[in-house]
């Protein structure tokens, strides 16, 4: 009789250590698809990490994030198969290119997106934008397209004299034709022609940059994609090689050294991006989250390449910018 009570009181000691150890060993495990090569200690990661820590999760402590970086479209499949492989608990994929992979991997794995598109419902991520269904939520890059046109006419009044502005886009990219349509009625109203440049991959930057110079353009617009954010050096290299102003879509390329950008703030995309992260791990289904977008916008300035190119920026313009790069 003494043995069972024994072995009933161990048993009711024992019980709760063995299921407290058993909960400490599951920590979730996110899987970080970003179709870029910024590694895991960019500005916009640390934003998504202190997202996470101010909702309690502390990355090595109580969640654990798997990174896949490439800026190689062909290999976010293999990837996004890493991820699944690896049974993390969600994904949390960047930029159009990363969702669409993440997608075709799992249908059961929740994925949350960063950045995923203009138009996440016509590309099929998402049911709409109030119930997404299925395994895919998080923020898109739903802006409308007339914040291309906004582009164009900041640089109108940077360059008041322009007349021929080349657009630099990508015509891999589904949501392309919605952006070049508005920016060819902004540049109707501007009274600016248009000269579009298309362009897949950095191979074909040059080429681009000598038909410009062809045309004898005086500025130049970029319109928002990964392989323009990716490879933004470059772009701004060869637009202060050419002298020719240019408007962007993100503040990382005019932190490169690109004239100015307008658009929605990419950090504050990934920051907000952990309470998605959160939810799920708190039981939330993907497919009930409603997608959300873009809250906040920024506009920067480089006074460093404005004065490279002999501009003055318009004291308007001075203080609507967010952030100047001296």
């Amino acid at each position: 009789m003494r043995l069972i009570r024994l072995a009933v009181i161990l048993s009711l000691i024992l019980a709760p250590l063995a299921a407290g150890a058993q909960q400490a060993a599951k920590v979730p495990r996110i899987g970080f698809l970003s179709a870029a090569t910024s590694g895991v200690s960019s500005p916009v990661l640390d934003a998504f990490r202190q997202g996470l820590r101010e909702l309690g999760w502390v990355e090595g402590q109580n969640i654990v994030v798997d990174y896949r970086f490439t800026d190689r479209s062909d290999r976010l499949p293999d990837l996004a198969a890493e991820l699944v492989q690896l049974k993390v608990d969600i994904i949390v994929a960047e930029a159009t290119q990363g969702v669409a992979a993440a997608k075709n991997a799992t249908e059961t794995i929740p994925i949350v997106m960063i950045s995923g598109s203009a138009d996440p419902v016509g590309l099929g991520f998402i049911a709409s934008l109030a119930r997404p269904g299925g395994n895919v939520t998080g923020l898109s890059y739903s802006v409308g397209p007339e914040i291309v046109g906004k582009g164009l006419e900041l640089l109108k009044e940077i360059v008041p004299k322009v007349r021929r502005v080349a657009i630099l886009s990508n015509p891999a990219s589904p949501v392309q034709p919605l952006f070049i349509r508005e920016v060819k009625g902004a540049a109707r109203s501007l009274g600016v022609q248009l000269q579009l440049l298309e362009v897949r991959g950095p191979n074909e930057f040059e080429g681009a940059f000598a038909a410009m110079a062809t045309e004898r353009v005086g500025a130049l617009l970029v319109v928002a994609d990964a392989v323009f954010i990716f490879h933004r050096t470059r772009l701004a290299d060869l637009a202060a090689r050419s002298r020719l102003p240019a408007a962007y879509g993100t503040r990382a390329s005019v932190e490169a050294g690109g004239l100015i950008s307008y658009g929605p703030s990419v950090r504050d995309l990934f920051r907000r991006s952990a309470t998605y992260v959160d939810k799920i791990l708190n039981g939330a289904k993907p497919g009930d989250l409603p997608v959300e977008q873009p809250t906040k916008f920024e506009l920067v300035i480089n006074l460093k390449t404005a004065k490279a190119l002999g501009l003055t920026i318009p004291q308007t313009i001075l203080l609507q910018a967010d952030q100047v790069i001296q």
